[in-house]
């Protein structure tokens, strides 16, 4: 199984990027996904998922309004579009899947995702 991210770059504050994250070895239909992040010195914090069952997506507060989670299953890759960023956006951005979620909550946390991607790094400038 691999999850391959990308689409990170620099970008101005109220810039947009879309991230992608394709998988290979597991069909993304039937897992849940996730994108988290790391900014310097931080630990990992989630930012938004999509459920395994329906599609739904999930978003932290942080990026509500702004980021779109979205999945395409017949490519087996995930997408975040990111919008109006801003510098505090800034962080390496992981995407994950997993398949033993156990509430809505639970896709909010890093222990329930089994596979990992290497990272694609964001920039935004002020």
């Amino acid at each position: 199984v691999q999850l391959q991210a990308s689409g990170g770059g620099l970008v101005q504050a109220g810039g947009s990027l879309r991230l992608s994250c394709a998988a290979s070895g597991l069909s993304f239909s039937t897992y849940g996904q996730g994108w988290f992040r790391q900014a310097p010195g931080k630990e990992r914090a989630f930012v938004a998922a999509i459920m395994r069952s329906g599609g739904i997506p999930y978003y932290a507060d942080p990026v509500r309004g702004r980021f779109t989670i979205s999945r395409d299953n017949a490519k087996n890759t995930m997408y975040l579009r990111m919008d109006s960023l801003e510098p505090e956006d800034t962080a390496v951005y992981y995407c994950a899947a997993g398949s033993a979620f156990v509430n809505l909550r639970s896709y909010e946390y890093a222990r329930y995702y089994k596979y990992w991607g290497q990272g694609t790094l964001v920039t935004v400038s002020s």
